[in-house]
Parts: C-alpha cells; sequence; structure tokens
C-alpha cells in the first residue's frame, strides 16, 4: 500500500482530506505520523506556490512517499482580498479564529450585503521525487455574513456563508461541506491525478 504524506499539522485539514481519499487504496499520514517534524517558510505570494514549497520541502525527505500540500485561505474583496495567503497567520500565528473572525465582523461592520464577498481558496500540489509537482486548485465563491454562525467546521467557517445555501460554512455536516468545499474540489481534481501514480 503506497503512503500519501499530507504537509501540515491542521487536524481539520487532514480529517477532510482522509475522507475525501477514504475509497483509495492508501495510507494517509500527517507529518507528525510520518515523524518529519521540520519547520517550512511559506514565502510564497500565491496559494500555489506555497503549496508547491511544502509539498517539494517534504518529498526531499522521503523519497519513497506521494506527498500532498494544500494552502488555502480566505480572500475579501472588500479588504483588498485579505487575509489572502496570510489566512493561518492573520492578526498573529497564535490568535484564536473566534479574534480573527470577530475582527473581520468589526471591519465590515456597516458594508452592505453586495460589498461583503467573498472566496475560499484551496491550492493543492502533489510532489514526488525527481518528478514534476503537479497543482490543482478550487474555489468556494461566497460572502461575509454578519455573525458567526455554526460549530462544524474550523477557521473561517463561522462567518463565511454561501448564497444558495443561504447558511454559514459550519452550519453543513462534513458530509455536505465536502460536496461543495474549495478543498473538496482542489481534491476532487488531485484525486483525478493520484489515480495516475498509483
Amino acid at each position: 500500500m503506497k503512503t500519501i504524506i499530507v504537509a501540515t499539522q491542521n487536524k481539520g485539514k487532514v480529517k477532510e482530506i482522509k475522507e475525501m481519499l477514504a475509497d483509495l487504496q492508501v495510507e494517509v499520514k500527517t507529518m507528525g505520523e510520518a515523524g518529519i517534524d521540520i519547520d517550512i517558510e511559506e514565502n510564497g505570494t500565491t496559494f500555489e506556490a506555497n503549496a508547491i514549497i511544502k509539498s517539494e520541502a517534504i518529498a526531499a525527505l522521503e523519497p519513497n512517499a506521494i506527498v500532498i500540500a494544500d494552502d488555502s485561505g480566505l480572500e475579501i474583496d472588500y479588504l483588498n482580498k485579505e487575509p489572502g495567503v496570510y489566512s493561518a497567520r492573520y492578526l498573529g500565528k497564535d490568535t484564536s479564529y473566534e479574534i480573527k473572525n470577530q475582527m473581520i465582523l468589526e471591519k465590515l461592520q456597516d458594508v452592505a450585503k453586495e460589498e461583503r464577498t467573498a472566496r475560499f481558496v484551496c491550492s493543492i500540489a502533489m510532489s514526488r521525487k525527481n518528478e514534476a509537482t503537479i497543482t490543482t486548485t478550487g474555489v468556494l465563491e461566497g460572502y461575509i455574513g454578519y455573525e458567526a454562525k455554526g460549530t462544524n467546521g474550523f477557521g473561517y467557517d463561522p462567518i463565511f456563508y454561501v448564497e444558495e445555501l443561504g447558511t454559514s460554512t459550519a452550519m453543513l455536516s462534513m458530509e455536505e461541506k465536502n460536496q461543495i468545499s474549495h478543498r473538496a474540489k482542489a481534491l476532487k481534481a488531485m484525486k483525478k491525478e493520484l489515480l495516475k501514480v498509483l
């Protein structure tokens, strides 16, 4: 059975990825489970560039594994696409998402709904030693609501609303979220690439 190492320590992300790849004959491991403990400097200016930096750094250490890394985040048009590639580090790496979400809601306090457009973007990179890195990207369009709602999901999910559903992504079940999310779209495309190399 082939091993896929996911270049993240984020348990929420790993759970989503494991669920999406559950039907493949692979063992999905986090960096920690694979015994990898390195700090990778994500200094790319796009989600795709950061995903590539992470996947290639781990693939160099694990010659027999397939490595996938994602970089994802929230772009809010009214805030010049902030927090963007700095989504995880927005307002400081150790600041809770509760505080981050509250701050964003305050910044958009008097902003009309049509100006609250936002999107979740996810780029995934797959690297193997001595092979060209492959990337896929998924986008989920929505808007920033007026209050944080829902306890499912993680990160910015409670303040990100999907127009057609009228709910925040934190109000969706894992199954519902995996039908529409930015990560699900990018993973679906990456799954096709994975099937070519498994």
